[in-house]
């Protein structure tokens, strides 16, 4: 938990804002400049391809950090889109406060780190999973390590994430079922 010290400092550094359903934060083209932490809601990051079929990279529900790290660090445009999936609260910080605190204030440092890792431990499992796994075992996985998205998700997004299309992720469920 924070000290008082701490707790001054980083609420003099954030913005709460709220977003309507399919508000975006950040779109494709646009520089990234704020770490998002999402207080309630759920958002989506996503880019579309040439075809303009969407193709989703992260959710994020409530007590989670979203951000394009590439566009925020790079200061490059984005390839991404971070968009409401529900009536949401953000606290937002600039990548120049957060900095402050991660440099002034070693537990935001710590805490941030952890984030950071278990977020790319998180993106490996992804990675790995996409290139190795079956379309059923990736469904099994999606619903066993996002239980709590699964019912707030509709099939159009849970498909795209897996990379499969709403027909097939059809076909998956039936399969399973008949199991």
């Amino acid at each position: 938990s924070l000290n008082e010290i701490e707790k001054q400092a980083l609420s003099e550094r954030i913005t709460v804002k709220k977003i309507k359903r399919k508000q975006y934060i950040l779109q494709e083209n646009d520089v990234c400049h704020f770490y998002s932490f999402v207080v309630s809601g759920l958002f989506k990051m996503y880019t579309t391809d040439k075809n303009d079929v969407e193709h989703n990279l992260q959710f994020a529900p409530e007590n989670h950090w979203i951000t394009d790290l590439g566009s925020l660090h790079g200061h490059k445009p984005s390839a991404m889109n971070i968009e409401a999936i529900e009536d949401s609260v953000i606290i937002q910080i600039e990548k120049s406060d957060m900095h402050y605190l991660l440099s002034t204030f070693p537990k935001f440092e710590r805490n941030f780190r952890v984030i950071i890792e278990n977020k790319f431990i998180e993106l490996e499992a992804r990675v790995l999973e996409n290139i190795s796994a079956s379309a059923e075992e990736k469904y099994l996985s999606f619903q066993e390590n996002y239980p709590q998205l699964f019912n707030r998700l509709p099939n159009t997004q849970i498909a795209s994430y897996l990379g499969i299309t709403p027909e097939f992720l059809s076909k998956v469920r039936n399969n399973i079922s008949k199991k």
